[in-house]
């Protein structure tokens, strides 16, 4: 099988120069035409809000901060996951999209849901 590639190559030199032009070509047209990141971004797209509640227990920051928003941001289309974490006066809430989310679109679908709940949080309390 092997011999006869050989002999068929042999005979039809043209032809065998011009296939490996022809994928030279090609290697080249996509090695300039595909992107290439260095570093490519694996991680998922996700918005934080930070919330500071100073001088309350996590207990009181999960019950008036945390489940609040953690309920609020669970509408926000294309989002995966929500999660809520409370701390000694801070709270932190983590949305993560789905892959291909814009993050700048993802970013004002929770500012839109923020002024909604906003409304529903202490006086003095700002989501960041």
């Amino acid at each position: 099988m092997i011999e006869k590639i050989i002999e068929l190559s042999i005979k039809n030199k043209f032809l065998v120069i011009l296939g490996t032009v022809f994928i030279i070509l090609g290697g080249l047209y996509a090695m300039l035409k595909i992107p290439l990141d260095a570093i490519p971004d694996l991680s998922d797209v996700q918005v934080i809000i930070l919330t500071e509640y100073p001088g309350q227990a996590p207990q009181v920051v999960e019950d008036q901060v945390t489940y609040p928003l953690t309920t609020a941001m669970l509408s926000v289309p294309f989002a995966k996951v929500v999660r809520g974490y409370s701390f000694f006066g801070y709270s932190f809430v983590y949305i993560i999209f789905e892959d291909g989310t814009d993050m700048y679109w993802a970013r004002s679908r929770v500012l839109e849901s923020l002024n909604y709940v906003s409304g529903r949080l202490p006086e003095g309390v700002t989501p960041h």
